[in-house]
C-alpha cells in the first residue's frame, strides 16, 4: 500500500471522531439511573423505580452516579392542608403588608399634620350633612302634605260625603315617598358613620407614623 493511500485512509478514519467531538454526529445518550428506598428501607439503584415506591420520592442519577435531579416524596392530605394553610397565611400577611404600605404612602402624601386630616374630615362630612338636611326638609314637607289630605278626607266624612278617591291615592303616594326618603336619610347617616370611622383610622395610623418618625429622630440624635 502506498504512503499516500495510507495517509488518506488515516484521515478518513479520523472523520467520525472529529464529527462527534464537534457535535455533528449524535452520541449515544447516557442511560439514566434511579436511586430509591425499597420496602426494607434500603437505598436501591436501578434503571427504573417500581411504581409502588414512586410516591416515596427518588433521585435521578447520571451514568457516572452523579445526582441529576431529586423528586420529593408525595405529601399526604394532612401535610398538603398544612402546607396550603401556611401558604395562605403568608399570602394574607404579604397582602396586609402591601395594604399598609400603600395606606402609609397615601397618608404621607396628603397630610402633614393631624389637623390636616380633621379638616379633610370636615369637608367630606359637610356635603353629606347638607344632603341629610335637604332630605329631612323634604320629609317634613311630605308629611305636611299627608296631614293636609287627611284633614280634607276627615272633613268630607264629617259632612257625610264620600272621601275623594284622588285624595286617598295622593296620601298613599306620599306615604310611599316618605318611606323612600326615610331610607335615603338612613343611607346618608350610615355613610357619615363610615366616613367618620375611616378618618378615625387615618388619624390613628398617621399618629403612629409620627411616633415612628420622632423615635427615629431621637435614635439618630442619640447616636451622634
Amino acid at each position: 500500500m502506498s504512503r499516500s493511500l495510507r495517509h488518506s485512509l488515516r484521515r478518513i478514519a479520523l472523520i467520525p471522531a472529529l464529527a462527534c467531538a464537534l457535535g455533528i454526529l449524535p452520541v449515544a445518550a447516557e442511560r439514566q439511573m434511579y436511586r430509591y428506598i425499597n420496602a426494607e428501607g434500603h437505598k436501591v439503584v436501578g434503571y427504573q423505580v417500581p411504581p409502588e415506591f414512586v410516591a416515596n420520592g427518588y433521585e435521578v442519577l447520571s451514568a457516572s452516579g452523579a445526582i441529576v435531579a431529586v423528586v420529593p416524596r408525595q405529601l399526604d392530605d394532612a401535610e398538603r392542608q398544612s402546607l396550603n394553610a401556611r401558604a395562605l397565611i403568608e399570602q394574607e400577611a404579604a397582602e396586609e403588608q402591601e395594604r399598609l404600605r400603600k395606606w402609609d404612602e397615601s397618608l404621607l402624601l396628603r397630610y402633614s399634620t393631624i389637623e390636616d386630616i380633621e379638616a379633610a374630615r370636615e369637608r367630606s362630612l359637610r356635603e353629606l350633612r347638607i344632603r341629610v338636611s335637604i332630605l329631612k326638609s323634604k320629609q317634613r314637607s311630605l308629611k305636611q302634605q299627608v296631614e293636609n289630605y287627611q284633614a280634607l278626607a276627615a272633613d268630607q266624612e264629617r259632612l257625610g260625603n264620600t272621601v275623594d278617591v284622588g285624595h286617598l291615592k295622593a296620601i298613599d303616594d306620599l306615604q310611599s315617598e316618605i318611606e323612600s326618603t326615610e331610607r335615603a336619610v338612613k343611607d346618608r347617616q350610615d355613610e357619615i358613620a363610615a366616613v367618620n370611622a375611616d378618618f378615625d383610622a387615618d388619624v390613628e395610623r398617621f399618629s403612629s407614623l409620627l411616633d415612628i418618625v420622632e423615635m427615629r429622630k431621637a435614635m439618630a440624635s442619640g447616636g451622634n
